[in-house]
Formats: C-alpha cells, sequence, structure tokens
C-alpha cells in the first residue's frame, strides 16, 4: 500500500462515520492537523469535537471519551498503540494519523503514517491535509494550514525548505492563492514582526559572526549599509524592506560568514509568507504563525489555537496573541536562567535540571535557543518537574543538524534510555523529549550520555 492509497482509505474511514473525536498534540503540528481534520469533516456535516493532550499516557486516557465516535489520534498514537490495545479500544475504533515511529502492537489498528511510506519530511499537519484533500478537493485552501504545522515540526528545517510531499503541499496553496514561496531568502526566524537588528541578531543558524546573539553588532551591520540611520525611530521589519535593500544585507551576512570560514549552505532556502494576511502580524508566514500555536498549546488553550487555523482573527486571535507576549516571556526567562546557571558535562552531552521554576511544555524550546549559545557541539538536555506528578521528571533535548550529520539521533536516544528505565519518550532525530521516573535521573543521564557515544562511535564522527 502507498501512501495516497492509505490516504484514500482513511479518507473513505472518515466519511462512513456520523460522529468523530478527533485527539491531538497540543504543539504546531498537533493543533494544525487538529483544525484541518475538524474543518474538513465539519464541511461534510460529520458531528466532530476534539481533545487536545500533551502526551498519550495512561493518566490522561481517561480524557477521551468512551462513545460510539471514531477515535482519531492525529500527530499522537502511533508510538502509543499498546496503550490503545490496554485500555481497550477496538481496532475499528481508532485510527491514527502520525508521523512519530511506531510501536509493536497485536491490534492492527489502521493509520497513515508517514514513516511507513518513506517520508520522514512529513509531518501530521500534512497527512491531515492529504486526507482532507480526497474527502473532498475544496478544501486545498488548508494547504496554508499545513504547511504552519510542517513547519512547525521543523521539516524544513534540515533542507532550508519543505520537499517532497510538503512541498506539493505549497504548491497547492500558491495555485489557490493564499501562499507565497519566497526564494532564495533569509531563513531567520522573525520576518514579519521582528525588528531588523533583532531579527538579524537572534540569527543562530547560520551562526554569523559579529551578528548572531549580538545587537550592538547587528545594529553597526545595517548602519554600515545604510539600511538603519543612528536616530532610527521605527525599526522596519525584514518584510518591510526593498529588494535592493534585502539583497545588500544578504550579501554582506555572506561576506562575513565567508570571512570565518564557515559555509553559506544554511544561509537562504524558502520561507512561506501568507497574502491574505495582515503585514507585521505572527500569521503572516509560517514560522511566526507556528510559534502563536505552539504558545497557544504550552499554555492549556490548544483550542484557541485551532480556532485561529480556523479563521478566527477576533476574539481568539486577540487572546492568543496575549498569550504569545507570555509564552516569549517565559521562554526569554528560562533561556537567561540556563545561561546564568550554566549547564553541567558529560563527554557527549551538556544538561541542565530547572527544577520546577518553569512548565514542562516550554523546556524544550529554552534548550533549542540555549545550544546557540553554548557549546554548539554537544546535544543538551533539559530536565524539569511536571506540575503535579511528583513522580515524574520531563526530559527535552535538542541538536542541530551538524551533529544529525554526524549521526545523533535523539528520537532512538530518548525512546531506548527511558523505555530501560520505565518511561517513555521519542520525538525526532533533531528534537525529542521523554518523561521519566524522577528517582532514575542519574542513570537516565549516564545512558544517554553513552547511548550518544556509540551513535558517534558507529559514524567515525567521534572528535571528542
Amino acid at each position: 500500500m502507498g501512501l495516497s492509497q492509505a490516504v484514500r482509505e482513511a479518507a473513505d474511514i472518515l466519511s462512513s462515520h456520523d460522529k468523530i473525536t478527533i485527539i491531538s498534540h497540543i504543539d504546531a503540528d498537533g493543533i494544525s492537523a487538529e483544525a484541518i481534520l475538524a474543518s474538513a469533516l465539519s464541511r461534510d456535516e460529520h458531528d466532530v469535537r476534539s481533545v487536545f493532550l500533551r502526551q498519550l499516557e495512561s493518566t490522561r486516557v481517561s480524557e477521551i471519551p468512551r462513545d460510539d465516535s471514531l477515535k482519531v489520534f492525529s500527530d499522537l498514537g502511533a508510538g502509543q498503540q499498546q496503550l490503545l490495545q490496554d485500555e481497550g479500544f477496538s481496532e475499528g475504533e481508532v485510527l491514527i494519523v502520525d508521523h512519530h515511529v511506531t510501536q509493536p502492537c497485536d491490534i492492527p489498528y489502521f493509520q497513515v503514517n508517514a514513516l511507513a511510506f518513506g517520508h520522514n519530511k512529513l509531518s501530521a499537519a500534512g497527512l491531515a491535509y492529504f486526507i482532507a484533500r480526497a474527502i473532498d478537493p475544496v478544501n486545498t485552501d488548508l494547504a496554508k494550514v499545513a504547511v504552519v504545522g510542517n513547519v512547525g515540526d521543523m521539516m524544513a528545517r534540515e533542507d532550508c525548505g519543505l520537499i517532497g510531499p510538503a512541498r506539493e503541499i505549497v504548491d497547492d496553496g500558491i495555485s489557490y492563492g493564499n501562499i507565497i514561496c519566497s526564494s532564495p531568502e533569509l531563513t531567520t526566524y522573525g520576518i514579519s514582526t521582528r525588528p531588523l537588528h533583532l531579527f538579524l541578531s537572534y540569527s543562530d543558524d547560520p551562526h554569523i559572526p559579529g551578528i548572531s546573539n549580538n545587537q550592538s553588532g547587528a545594529i553597526k551591520f545595517l548602519q554600515r549599509l545604510g539600511i538603519v540611520t543612528g536616530s532610527q525611530k521605527r525599526w522596519p521589519v525584514w518584510e518591510d524592506l526593498l529588494f535592493e535593500e534585502r539583497r545588500l544585507v544578504i550579501s554582506g551576512l555572506a561576506q562575513q560568514i565567508m570571512a570565518s570560514g564557515a559555509s553559506l549552505d544554511r544561509l537562504l532556502g524558502e520561507v512561506y509568507l501568507f497574502p491574505d494576511e495582515q503585514t507585521r502580524e505572527p500569521v503572516r508566514n509560517a514560522s511566526e504563525y507556528a510559534t502563536l500555536l505552539n504558545a497557544c498549546g504550552r499554555r492549556d488553550a490548544a483550542h484557541t489555537g485551532s480556532s485561529i487555523c480556523r479563521g478566527d482573527r477576533a476574539g481568539a486571535y486577540k487572546e492568543a496573541k496575549r498569550l504569545l507576549s507570555h509564552h516569549r516571556s517565559d521562554v526569554g526567562n528560562l533561556l537567561q536562567f540556563i545561561l546564568d546557571t550554566g549547564v553541567q558535562d558529560l563527554s557527549h552531552l551538556q544538561f541542565i535540571h530547572v527544577g520546577d521554576r518553569y512548565l514542562d511544555t516550554i523546556v524544550g524550546i529554552g534548550a533549542g535557543m540555549a545550544l546557540s549559545r553554548l557549546n554548539r557541539n554537544k546535544p543538551i538536555m533539559v530536565m524539569c518537574a511536571v506540575q503535579g506528578e511528583p513522580t515524574l521528571t520531563k526530559v527535552s533535548m535538542r541538536t542541530n543538524e551538524q551533529m544529525v550529520q554526524q549521526g545523533v539521533d535523539l528520537q532512538l536516544v530518548l525512546a531506548t534510555a527511558s523505555e530501560e528505565i520505565g518511561g517513555a519518550g521519542g520525538g525526532h532525530r533533531i528534537a525529542a523529549g521523554a518523561y521519566i521516573p524522577t528517582a532514575s535521573e542519574e542513570v537516565f543521564k549516564h545512558r544517554v550520555n553513552r547511548l550518544l557515544a556509540a551513535q558517534y562511535a558507529a559514524t567515525g564522527q567521534d572528535h571528542r
């Protein structure tokens, strides 16, 4: 069975049920996937309700209604099939739409999983879009939301743009008219809302000597090019600049990177803009839109994010922007705590435990931001307490493309190490998470370090 056939079968299964419950993850991909499926099914006059979970585990299963509805797990489920079996979910009441590693199970739940068809750059939102399109071609307007989910789950990061089936979704959106693909373009985050000097100083992929993590350096660079003046009253954003101004900045950045002997490979790529959204708004481009959704999900407001994906630009959008402000403040405080406190080092790992100071839903974001400011040659692991779960510790790990190319696979590391001590983990090669017993933290981090060492050794890339 190929992907298109699996998508067709999933669409037929959904169309054959009047009542459907969507159980989805709380991140940008999960929210996008839910919004796509809910929109398509509502248009097709199904009775749809949605439940968002930050983790599909035994303590959360009670939140799934035990009724006669079809249970559709999006961005969840593939790695928790044994739990579904143990909880008594039958084969006929479950449909899984996911892109995570599949857990073996005796019950053959029907699953549309990107990995099963050789696509590791296609998120759950992308799969949801193909299913929605199969239900009715009118749903091509939802390509925009699928692109947000794909970008939010870092499907575009490695290749500086979406590829394969995910790029097909972009093309659908371009044809429909609600996506503009800007390329070649700086892939730095904040193209629509960040003041230009901050936009450049926050660039960490690639690292730009004298500009990355250096606001004053970014300002001097822009002044030297004549893009801004010393008495700047209103900072432009990148999207405000004229074509010639953008070309001048890109040329200057390229010169600084080349002068340091680094590669230009990651300087430019594809950026996805949404012409039906207002300028200087976070929903104007895919990456900032995804952050807005993440802010909603990580502050227990995933339904607010879903409303935005489905077109709400009034009450829900206002609330989401308020949540985004708090989210950025929390992440900034977490980042500063990590930098001020400092990480501990093992041979192949840098780590820190932040206790109960921060929400467990944001530690992964903090880890990713801290990595660019610490040792960029070692994966970083951030541990924290889980609110209301005194015996559990949340673990988030991040690495970068350079380390992935050297053999690092965080998904495999965390899945292996957590399972050995009675926890559960997963994710992707570049970003992964786990929940582990608090009593096993010490054993766990040393096991993670050994697994990382083995991965480097297997590819002959261990230069430590």
